[in-house]
C-alpha cells in the first residue's frame, strides 16, 4: 500500500522537473551556459529516477495490470459533472517510462559535447547558424527547448485521458517547430534545398493537418462516451458496446471505428506515415540531438504509443475492424515505401530518417494485424537502437566538420560519399554504430531489433496475414542492405576527402551515451523472446514482456504458437541483406570519385528512389502551389481586396456622400438663420462699442444730447 502511494505521488512528479527546467533556464540561467545544461541534466535525472522507481515498484507488484496506479483531480465543471484530469500508470506506461526518460537524459548529456561546450565562440558564427567551430551561440535556449520537449513527452506518457495526452502532443508539436528550425539563419546556395526554417514550417503545418482531424475524433469520442479517461472507456463494457453499436456519420460504420480512424489520422501525421511522411526527412535540418529526440524518445514514438494506447477502441469488433485494416495497409506500405527510398540516400541522417518511417510502419502494421505486444516491444527496442544511430551519426558529422575546420574544405559533412575510413579515426563511434546498425538490420539471435522485428513477422505468419508478412519481409531485407551500405560508405575503406582523413573521435559526453545505448540495443530484446523458442524461451523467463504488457488490455488477445518458418525467413532476410550490402560496398569500398554502384544496377529507379518518388515535387504542384495561388490571388486579391475591401470602400464612399449632404443641410438649412442673427448682434456690438469710453463727462454729454433731441421731438409733436 505504501509502495503504491509513493508511486502515485512520483507519477505526478515525473513530468515536472523538465517542465520547470524550461522556465528556470529561460528566466534565470540563460546567460550561464554551464548552469543551463546542469539544470537540464539535473531535472531530467530526477525524472529518470522517479520513473525507474515507479518501474521497479510495478515490476515487484503482483498482478499490476489489474490494479494500476491512478489519480485525478477535478479540472473543468461541465454542468452536472466535472471533467477530470489525472495520471495513470499501467503496464504499457511502465514500458514507456523505462526508455523515454533514459533516452532523453542521454540525449541532453550528448548535447553538451555536440554544442561544443568549453570552446570559445568563433567570430565567424552568426546567430542561427550551426557553429561547429565554436560553442553554440544559443546554447541555453537549446537546452531549455530540449527540456520542454522531454517534459511534454512525459506528460503524454502518464496521462490518464486522451485530452491531457493531446496537451502533451501539441506541446511537442511546438517544440518540434522550435528545434527543427533552431538554426533559423542557415541558408544554402542550392535554392531547391530546404532550409531549417522551411523544414520547421513544413513539419508544423503537416502535423497540424493531422492533429485537427485527431481533435475532431477526440470531441466525437467525448460526445459518445461522456468521458475521455482510457480506463473508464476500455474497461466499461457498456460504453464499448454503445460505441460499437452506435452509427457514425459515415453510413454502415460504427462510431468506434470512425472515431478510431479520426484518431489514427493524428498518428499518420505525428509518426510520418504515408501520405504525411514528407516532413520527417526534412526535419533532419535541425541539430542531431533534436533528430534523436524526435525519432527515439518523443514525437514519432508518441504517435505509435497513442494508437497502442487506443488499441482496445481500434480493435473493437475484432480483426474485421476497418480501422485495423487501414492501419495494416498504411503501415505495411509505408515500411516498404520508405525502405526503398533509404537505399538511395547519401545523407547519413536522411538514411536513418527513412529508416524510422519504415520501422514505424512496422509497428503500425503490427497493430493492424492485432499484434499488440509485438508493436509495443518493437517501439521499445527501436527507441534504443535508433537513438544510438542518430547520436552516432551526429558524432560522425561532428568529426568530419572538425576535419573541415582544419582543411578549410567546402563540402557537405553529412554526405556519406565524402566520408570513408572513419573506423580508424573514430573507433568508439564505429563500434557502437555497428551495434545499432545490426540491431536495426535484425542481426539474428544477438540484437534487440531481431527479436522485436521477428515477433511482428511471426505474428503475421501465424495468423495468416500473408501479404503483410511478405511486404514486411522485403522491407527487412532492404533495411539490412541499406544499413550495411551506410556502415561501409561511412567507416570502411580509405578516406575520400581530407576532412574525413582528419576527423577525430568525439568528446566523452557524446561517446558515453553511445556506449550505454549499445548495451540496450543488444540486451533489451531478451525480455521478449517467445516462450516456446528453444532453450532461450524458458531460460529467459518465458517472455516476461508479453505477460506483463498484456495486462494493459481489458481482454487478453490470443498469442501464437512458435514456428521455425518465419524465424528462418527473418534470419535469411537480415543476413542476406547485410551480406549483399557488404558485397556491393564493403568488400571493395568506394574510392574518391567512384560512382555509387546502385546507379548502374537500378538505372532510372535509382533516380526515383533518390528523389523520394518525387512526392515533394508532386505535393508542391498539387497542394502547395494551388494553396499559395488561392491564398494570394483568390483570398487576398479577389476576396480581400475586391470583394471585402470593395464592399467596405463602397459603404465608406456612400457614407461620405451622405455625410456631405448632411453637412450642407446643417449649414444652410439649420445653421444659416441663427448664424446671421448672431452676425447682426456681433455687428451691433462692434458698432456701439465706440461709445463705451469710460469717461463720466462723455456719458453726461451724451445724456444731455439725448434729452435735447427727445425734448425737441416732443415739442414738435405736441406743437
Amino acid at each position: 500500500m505504501v509502495i503504491m502511494e509513493m508511486s502515485e505521488m512520483l507519477t505526478w512528479l515525473v513530468p515536472a522537473p523538465p517542465l520547470i527546467s524550461f522556465f528556470v533556464i529561460i528566466l534565470f540561467t540563460s546567460r550561464h551556459r554551464s548552469m543551463s545544461h546542469l539544470v537540464a541534466l539535473f531535472a531530467m535525472g530526477l525524472s529518470l529516477l522517479f520513473s525507474w522507481v515507479i518501474v521497479f515498484n510495478a515490476l515487484s507488484t503482483d498482478h499490476f495490470g489489474e490494479h494500476p496506479i491512478a489519480s485525478d483531480v477535478g479540472w473543468l465543471p461541465t454542468g452536472d459533472t466535472v471533467l477530470r484530469m489525472g495520471v495513470a500508470v499501467d503496464p504499457l506506461t511502465i514500458v514507456m517510462l523505462t526508455f523515454v526518460p533514459l533516452a532523453c537524459f542521454l540525449i541532453i548529456l550528448y548535447s553538451v559535447g555536440y554544442s561544443n561546450f568549453g570552446k570559445g565562440r568563433d567570430q565567424r558564427d552568426i546567430s542561427g547558424s550551426p557553429p561547429h567551430h565554436g560553442v553554440e551561440p544559443m546554447y541555453s535556449r537549446f537546452f531549455a527547448f530540449l527540456s520542454l520537449f522531454a517534459g511534454a513527452m512525459l506528460v503524454l506518457t502518464v496521462a490518464d485521458n486522451l485530452l491531457l495526452l493531446f496537451f502533451g502532443w501539441e506541446i511537442m508539436g511546438l517544440c518540434s517547430y522550435l528545434l527543427i528550425g533552431f538554426w533559423y539563419g542557415r541558408t544554402y546556395d542550392d535554392k531547391f534545398q530546404i532550409t531549417p526554417s522551411g523544414a520547421a514550417v513544413k513539419a508544423f503545418m503537416t502535423t497540424r493537418l493531422a492533429d485537427v482531424i485527431m481533435l475532431i475524433g477526440i470531441a466525437y469520442l467525448y460526445f459518445e462516451a461522456g468521458t475521455l479517461n482510457f480506463r473508464e472507456i476500455f474497461f466499461n463494457e457498456e460504453i464499448m458496446k454503445h460505441l460499437l453499436e452506435s452509427p457514425s456519420l459515415i453510413g454502415g460504420m460504427a462510431a468506434a471505428h470512425f472515431i478510431g480512424l479520426l484518431i489514427f489520422a493524428g498518428t499518420v501525421g505525428k509518426s510520418a506515415q504515408f501520405p504525411l511522411h514528407v516532413w520527417l526527412p526534412d526535419a533532419m535540418e535541425g541539430p542531431t540531438p533534436v533528430s534523436a529526440m524526435i525519432h527515439a524518445a518523443a514525437m514519432v514514438s508518441a504517435g505509435v504509443y497513442m494508437v497502442i494506447r487506443m488499441f482496445p477502441l481500434l480493435n473493437s469488433g475484432g480483426h474485421g475492424s476497418p480501422a485495423l485494416t487501414v492501419m495494416a495497409f498504411v503501415g505495411a506500405f509505408t515500411a516498404l515505401f520508405a525502405a526503398t527510398i533509404a537505399v538511395a540516400q547519401n545523407d547519413v541522417k536522411r538514411v536513418l530518417a527513412y529508416s524510422t518511417i519504415s520501422q514505424l510502419g512496422y509497428m503500425i502494421a503490427a497493430l493492424g494485424i492485432g499484434a499488440y505486444v509485438a508493436a509495443a516491444f518493437h517501439l521499445m527496442t527501436h527507441a534504443f537502437f535508433k537513438a544510438l544511430l542518430f547520436m552516432g551519426s551526429g558524432s560522425i558529422i561532428h568529426g568530419v566538420e572538425h576535419g573541415m575546420h582544419q582543411t578549410n574544405d567546402k563540402l557537405d559533412p553529412q554526405d556519406m560519399l565524402n566520408m570513408g575510413g572513419l573506423a580508424k579515426r573514430m573507433p568508439t563511434t564505429y563500434w557502437t554504430f555497428v551495434i545499432g546498425g545490426f540491431s536495426l538490420a535484425g542481426f539474428p539471435f544477438v540484437t534487440a531489433g531481431f527479436w522485436s522485428k521477428d515477433e511482428i513477422l511471426a505474428d503475421a505468419f501465424a495468423h495468416g496475414h500473408w501479404w503483410v508478412f511478405v511486404v514486411l519481409l522485403i522491407s527487412a531485407f532492404l533495411t539490412a542492405f541499406y544499413t550495411m551500405r551506410q556502415i561501409s560508405l561511412t567507416f570502411l575503406g580509405d578516406a575520400r576527402t581530407e576532412s574525413a582523413a582528419k576527423a577525430h573521435e568525439s568528446a566523452w559526453t557524446m561517446t558515453l551515451p553511445l556506449v550505454v545505448l549499445s548495451f540496450f540495443a543488444v540486451f533489451a530484446g531478451y525480455v521478449g523472446v517467445h516462450m516456446d523458442f528453444p532453450v532461450l524461451g524458458a531460460m529467459l523467463g518465458s517472455n516476461p514482456f508479453e505477460h506483463f504488457v498484456i495486462g494493459s488490455l481489458p481482454h487478453h488477445i490470443s498469442g501464437f504458437e512458435f514456428e521455425w518458418t518465419p524465424v528462418i525467413f527473418s534470419v535469411v532476410a537480415g543476413i542476406s541483406g547485410l551480406f549483399l550490402g557488404w558485397l556491393v560496398y564493403g568488400r571493395r569500398p568506394l574510392v574518391i570519385g567512384q560512382q555509387d554502384p546502385l546507379v548502374k544496377v537500378l538505372g532510372p529507379l535509382y533516380g526515383v528512389f533518390a528523389n523520394k518518388y518525387y512526392f515533394d515535387e508532386l505535393y508542391n504542384v498539387v497542394l502547395v502551389r494551388p494553396v499559395k495561388w488561392i491564398s494570394e490571388v483568390v483570398a487576398f486579391k479577389w476576396i480581400d481586396r475586391v470583394l471585402i475591401d470593395g464592399a467596405l470602400h463602397s459603404v465608406a464612399n456612400l457614407t461620405m456622400k451622405i455625410g456631405s449632404v448632411a453637412v450642407w443641410f446643417e449649414k444652410w438649412g439649420i445653421d444659416y438663420a441663427p448664424d446671421k442673427f448672431g452676425d447682426g448682434v456681433r455687428f451691433s456690438g462692434q458698432s456701439f462699442r465706440v461709445i463705451q469710453s469710460g469717461r463720466v463727462q462723455d456719458y453726461l454729454n451724451i445724456t444731455l444730447s439725448a434729452v435735447v433731441v427727445i425734448g425737441a421731438i416732443l415739442f414738435v409733436i405736441l406743437r
